[in-house]
């Protein structure tokens, strides 16, 4: 008697090549013979992070301990009950941790990924693989110098937090983890071509970013501020725990008072934090992005950047729905810009969506084009009222400042208010090209695939979206916009902030743009009744 056919492939066996590689016996032993002299079915043991994170925990552990165990020494004058105490402090960091390690497993069973805890209560969390958006490898150095890494999981359901976090995984298996976590980009690429994809991992580099590059870091203004955040962490450290560190708050507050009586000193530490700031940011910028690479592999846009923690964020293709382009003033001059991918339930965009840091605007346009797709149109001017509102809000400001410093000369003629009515009247010149620059920005698009939006100044952003994701249209309208005529029309977008805005354009832009972009949308409401 023969078996009955079965339509379609035949389903894959746990274990055999292509599917999840099978997981030993108990104890490491041979797996379970199966029944009737069969072959024996696979047994999957659930699996634990790496012992070796048991060393990285409690010193993970140690800045949150570090003010108790010092107030213990203090209060206790360092006695041997308080050195006691500070010792059962530190056994009891690394208990906790060995209970943890103990109480967190994972496994890959089926289609899903479960991840338990019972360190009190009993935590099962599954996570369909199918669900997942990408999948973040990063190793700080800590875990570097163990060969472990820390492998997030992000499924666009949670916000700015990962879904899943294995922090503590080594590197052999982080990659396994990562293949069959991932595996599921190829599948659409079968069905489309019809061909059989390769059984290893395939990737296709799009761009090394040249070291002499980072040179344009302190041009974005992401870290500039450092030094004074530093100063600033300072100043607070020194009187809120100015006792514990052997200075009172007493003599800070003195110190502080002594500066401030000195002004040419304290313009003189000015002076020097402001000359530090392109050094320090340069260097952060530097640190957060060296190593800069944009790869293809299996579907994914890969991007790995990172010295002291080396980080590789993968980005499913088919969830990309296009790029933003940034420039801000000081990178527009240099001809430079940085690039973030618009991905649909992409959880913390802006970091995980980097795809370029500052590189010249051409490569930018080049890599975007390659890696996501070009834009063939040019930008389209809003109406001149725009500009009229522009230089009003740019300049107005001042000049009424400047005002004020008028009648202050005339009333006190004090050194003060002169100081006031030169710094009025010189901002409100430079906000004269500073508003024609954000009007001359200002702009949109389409090209029959994708939606362009452009606007700001000091931070430029140029969205490009595809037109599969454009998703509804809002008008947005002011009281002073509309006694000028002009309005502001989001396209919302699934994807990456879920709108993008064209700001102040004409009413009948306001129609015709979406008309064009989708017009099987309006074209109920454009109908005429026939008489």
């Amino acid at each position: 008697m023969t078996e009955p056919r079965q339509d379609g492939p035949a389903p894959i066996p746990e274990g055999a090549p292509g599917g999840i590689p099978p997981y030993p016996g108990p104890a490491g032993g041979p797996p379970h013979p199966g029944p009737a002299g069969g072959p024996p079915p696979v047994v999957r043991l659930p699996q634990r992070l790496s012992p070796k994170v048991l060393l990285i925990d409690p010193v993970r552990m140690l800045p949150s301990l570090l003010l108790p165990l010092v107030g213990v020494l203090f209060v206790g004058g360092f006695s041997a009950r308080s050195y006691g105490y500070a010792a059962a402090g530190v056994v009891a960091a690394v208990v906790f941790s060995v209970i943890r390690w103990v109480t967190f497993t994972y496994e890959i069973v089926g289609d899903r990924l479960e991840t338990k805890r019972s360190l009190v209560s009993r935590s099962v969390r599954t996570i369909p693989l199918e669900r997942i958006r990408g999948v973040d490898v990063s190793t700080p150095p800590m875990h570097r110098l163990l060969g472990l890494t820390v492998l997030k999981i992000d499924t666009g359901a949670s916000g700015d937090t990962e879904e899943a976090k294995l922090a503590g995984v080594t590197l052999e298996e982080a990659e396994r983890l990562k293949a069959v976590l991932l595996r599921r980009a190829a599948v659409p690429e079968t069905h489309v071509t019809g061909a059989v994809p390769p059984s290893g991992p395939t990737e296709r580099p799009i761009i090394d970013v040249p070291r002499r590059w980072l040179l344009y870091g302190p041009l974005s203004g992401a870290y500039l501020l450092t030094p004074f955040a530093f100063a600033g962490g300072a100043v607070g450290l020194a009187f809120q725990w100015g006792d514990e560190l052997g200075v009172s708050q007493d003599a800070a507050w003195t110190a502080g008072q002594w500066l401030w009586e000195r002004p040419y000193l304290l313009l003189a530490v000015a002076v020097l934090l402001v000359l530090a700031m392109p050094f320090t940011g340069g260097l952060m910028y530097a640190i957060f992005n060296w190593n800069f690479r944009l790869k293809r592999r299996d579907g994914y846009l890969v991007a790995e950047r990172g010295l002291i923690n080396r980080r590789s964020v993968s980005l499913e293709s088919q969830r990309v729905r296009g790029y933003e382009i940034v420039d801000g003033l000081a990178e527009r001059w240099a001809g430079v810009a940085r690039v973030w991918a618009i991905v649909t339930g992409l959880g913390d965009s802006e970091t995980r969506g980097q795809l370029l840091p500052d590189v010249p605007r051409e490569v930018a346009f080049q890599v975007t084009r390659d890696a996501i797709g070009p834009y063939h149109a040019e930008l389209r001017p809003h109406p001149p009222v725009a500009r009229n509102r522009r230089l009003f809000r740019a300049v107005f400001p001042w000049l009424l400042l400047a005002l004020v410093g008028a009648a202050g000369v005339w009333v006190a003629g004090t050194m003060l208010w002169w100081i006031l009515l030169v710094l009025a009247l010189l901002l409100a010149g430079v906000g004269v090209p500073l508003g024609l620059d954000r009007y001359a920005s200002l702009g949109h698009g389409y090209d029959g695939v994708r939606v362009a939006v452009r606007s700001g100044s000091l931070r430029r952003a140029q969205a490009v979206v595809e037109r599969r994701a454009v998703v509804g249209w809002r008008m947005r309208q002011t009281w002073f916009q509309r006694r000028a005529g002009v309005l502001t029309l989001i396209a919302g977008v699934g994807a990456g902030k879920g709108g993008y805005s064209a700001i102040d354009v004409s009413e009948a832009q306001a129609v015709e743009f979406p008309a064009e972009v989708t017009p099987e949308w309006l074209a109920p409401f454009l109908e005429r009744a026939e008489p």
